[in-house]
């Protein structure tokens, strides 16, 4: 098989390795797996009984909401659930391109990756759909990524203009996911807990499909059923160490300021009396799919090296990681060897430039331009991907690069060095045919990266 065959084949196969951990993740398949009816016509939710409710209201948000909707139908129907019992129309809200008609349920399509006033409204309207709770209620919350631009509450005083500004800020910054949602808590009255103080007292099953690398109920979704162990210092310390707190708007600051001083209440803390009757149950994870990715990976015959930690970082950083792989292969293996190096979580970009592009998109280019400058003989194939087929504000998943990504790139007229400067990697990888194009998958559990690589 000739070199350029060889390519040809790890890019497909590193593809359905990536695919393989996508499937994974399917949020209809995750929610039926852990919804059963009882005998005595109850509700039996990853494990635990939602004791005879008189009525069950169902609200799902994020990216994969209405499938997450429509599975739990599906599921509670298939066991025979009272029809009275889901008499109740659902609450969806979702992004735009996921949002779908959906039967027994009002969807709304809100903004993201910044938030809008739909999401305002949406906000408003789960608010009230949810009041005036009461022991024999039940509610099932389904949650997926995305959840926390998706459904935004301004706090008193603050405007949605005010809590994007902040977004856009933190997004320039480079904050992590923990740093961005410890901030849009303490501006927000549905994040950190406050979804959970409308609820109760009724008993609440939240089933989740985490888009936290670590799986920290508090991160997804920035927590609206959670207790919230992070306070305003957190959130001011997060803005003054990024440098943007001077660039806040005047509201948010002052918001903060007096929070931290006591006259705002705080996000409900552990051990809240609200929390009582709400249990959580993670059923679909980045983890989960990094497993099934290596799954497929072995069933190819690939020998496996699998990330142990969730990758985080500057995307154009860890790059690095996989270059040294790479640069510690021998130029010859005593057999023909076919080998694998998987990882999962999610990376950040500072933005620095004017350009286009994601995380994923970032990492592919910044991998193919330094090894495009090291004497790496054997072939490779590097993808890296987010799971809900959308990296950043473009309609890539990310990108699938080889050894010769940077000569077809060139070959376009554009210089890869230009466009990492500019945060132009998508333009780059079209010019050059390698980005990884699946559309949106409806699910998001972050992102996988694949190596692939051959020695003869």
């Amino acid at each position: 098989m000739s070199h350029d065959d060889t390519i040809l084949r790890l890019r497909e196969e590193a593809r359905s390795i990536f695919e393989a951990g996508v499937e994974a993740a399917d949020p209809h398949r995750a929610v039926v797996e852990n919804i059963r009816t009882t005998d005595n016509g109850g509700l039996l939710i990853a494990g635990q009984e939602l004791s005879q409710p008189g009525q069950l209201k169902i609200v799902a948000i994020g990216k994969a909401s209405c499938t997450m909707a429509a599975a739990a139908i599906d599921a509670m129907k298939a066991g025979g659930i009272r029809e009275e019992l889901l008499s109740t129309p659902g609450m969806v809200v979702v992004n735009r391109e996921n949002a779908r008609e959906l039967s027994g349920f009002e969807v709304l399509a809100t903004g993201h990756p910044l938030p809008n006033e739909a999401g305002v409204r949406a906000a408003e309207r789960i608010e009230t759909y949810l009041a005036g709770g009461s022991a024999d209620q039940g509610i099932l919350v389904l949650i997926s990524g995305g959840g926390s631009a998706l459904l935004p509450a301004p706090a008193a005083g603050l405007t949605l203009e005010d809590k994007r500004a902040v977004t856009e800020l933190l997004l320039r910054g480079g904050a992590d996911i923990r740093e961005f949602n410890t901030v849009r808590k303490h501006l927000s009255r549905l994040k950190g807990g406050g979804l959970a103080r409308i609820a109760a007292p009724s008993p609440t099953e939240v089933l989740i499909l985490s888009d936290v690398f670590d799986d920290d109920l508090s991160a997804i979704a920035s927590g609206p059923a959670v207790p919230d162990p992070t306070t305003f210092d957190d959130a001011i310390e997060i803005l003054k160490r990024y440098e943007i707190w001077k660039p806040s708007p005047e509201a948010i600051k002052q918001h903060l300021e007096s929070g931290a001083r006591g006259h705002v209440e705080e996000t409900p803390k552990p051990g809240n009396a609200i929390f009582e009757n709400v249990q959580h149950q993670i059923i679909g994870s980045n983890a989960i799919s990094l497993k099934a990715a290596t799954e497929r990976a072995r069933e190819l015959g690939y020998e496996l090296d699998v990330l142990a930690e969730p990758l985080t970082g500057e995307a154009r950083e860890v790059a690095g990681g996989f270059i040294d792989v790479l640069r510690k292969v021998p130029r010859k293996g005593g057999s023909r060897r076919r080998c694998a190096y998987l990882a999962g979580g999610e990376t950040t970009v500072t933005l620095r430039g004017s350009g286009k592009g994601g995380r994923n998109q970032e990492m592919a280019l910044a991998i193919a331009a330094e090894a495009a400058g090291k004497s790496i003989s054997v072939p490779w194939v590097f993808l890296s991907g987010g799971t809900d087929g959308r990296d950043g504000p473009t309609d890539a998943a990310g990108g699938v690069v080889d050894a010769k990504t940077i000569k077809r790139g060139e070959q376009g007229g554009d210089d890869p060095h230009r466009a990492l400067r500019d945060n132009d990697s998508y333009a780059f990888l079209r010019r050059s045919g390698d980005l990884l194009m699946t559309g949106g998958t409806g699910t998001n559990v972050a992102d996988l990266q694949v190596l692939l690589y051959e020695l003869e």
